[in-house]
């Protein structure tokens, strides 16, 4: 499958999803880097919560997951079927009813995997990471069967360890690559190795939610609510949920988005900075003015974009997050984290 040009791209795609026009116009300025045409095929899933249009145009594939809400199941389609305000605004109005979700099977995998295969380019899929969903151990099954099918066919599944718009951005560079010539093999090696570098920061309006999904324990939720404390979160290096903090507030916990912006930004203007929200518009829009007071970060590309269903239903409305190319994020790890990886084999310490 073949990259169109980025620069087209993006700018086309945020014809159709825009807020304003300097977005269009620092999306078209992202785009320029993506003009050549690559022999890998890049394949995401939903969770990456992509800005509207963008992975079509930039020919990268999207496997839809599902979720199920009052009145059904449906696919995380980008927002085609429903706006973010209706889909979070409906949270809000059915409190006694839980959104959830469910792994996706082998056999959609499959679907996706066997046509890549008939049409014979070397493909990357960026997978879901495992340390919030079980989809990825589908998804190797899957690659296996194709493999074993069709042994010609190169196909690579990576966790990515980095969810939403982090995966989103760790994509977009993956085609950026692609386009430079990296072949599926070198891709998928480099961004066992990248994946780590993109760095994700939010919170959410109630921790209720969180709770609803096994994430904390209830008991915590109902105290921080009465507290008005909000948390300020991550993802460890597996992708796992991480606590980084407990705030009196909404706005110092928005303040610690943007020290965590300070701390751990790469200081690349030529890579994205992302800010995206679940219906929290006014806040996403003040942490953009914060982060483009930051030395240097004038004129940064900045994606806006909503979590999708998918996320949206285990972090709720007035989720506000940033996302952006940073330090190394195995730097940080605790001792007995690195143990851990070492005992499993995943050699954090080497930087894979």
């Amino acid at each position: 499958m073949s990259s169109k040009n980025g620069s087209e791209a993006i700018e086309s795609a945020q014809v159709e999803g825009a807020s304003n026009a300097q977005a269009t116009q620092e999306l078209a300025r992202l785009g320029k880097a993506y003009h050549k045409r690559r022999n890998v095929n890049i394949i995401v899933d939903s969770c990456a919560d992509f800005a509207q249009g963008v992975a079509e145009r930039l020919g990268v594939q999207v496997i839809e997951f599902s979720y199920v809400g009052p009145d059904g199941e449906h696919l995380d389609d980008n927002w085609r079927s429903c706006t973010p305000h209706d889909f979070y605004e409906g949270m809000r109005k059915s409190r006694d009813f839980h959104y959830t979700t469910a792994a996706v099977t082998p056999g959609r995998y499959l679907e996706y995997f066997e046509s890549a295969a008939k049409e014979g380019t070397p493909t990357l899929y960026l997978a879901f990471t495992a340390g919030l969903s079980s989809s990825v151990y589908a998804a190797e099954q899957a690659a296996q069967l194709v493999r074993d099918k069709y042994p010609d066919f190169e196909i690579y599944v990576l966790d990515n360890v980095c969810p939403s718009s982090a995966a989103e951005f760790l994509a977009i560079e993956c085609v950026h690559q692609a386009s430079m010539g990296l072949s599926a093999k070198e891709l998928y090696e480099w961004a066992m190795d990248a994946r780590y570098f993109v760095h994700g920061y939010f919170t959410i309006d109630d921790m209720k939610v969180l709770a609803a999904g096994g994430r904390i324990p209830p008991a915590a939720a109902n105290i921080g609510g009465k507290l008005d404390v909000k948390p300020e979160l991550s993802f460890d290096t597996g992708g796992a949920l991480t606590v980084n903090g407990m705030c009196r507030g909404r706005k110092k916990a928005l303040r610690a988005l943007v020290q965590e912006f300070r701390d751990n930004y790469a200081h690349e203007p030529s890579l994205p900075v992302g800010i995206m929200s679940s219906d929290s518009e006014r806040d996403a829009d003040w942490l953009e003015g914060q982060i483009r007071r930051e030395k240097g970060c004038e004129d940064i590309t900045v994606i806006r974009s909503s979590v999708g269903p998918t996320l949206g239903a285990h972090v709720g409305a007035g989720m506000v997050a940033i996302t952006f190319w940073g330090t190394d994020r195995r730097d940080k790890m605790s001792l007995s984290d690195r143990i851990a990886y070492k005992v499993r084999g995943d050699r954090p310490d080497s930087k894979q």
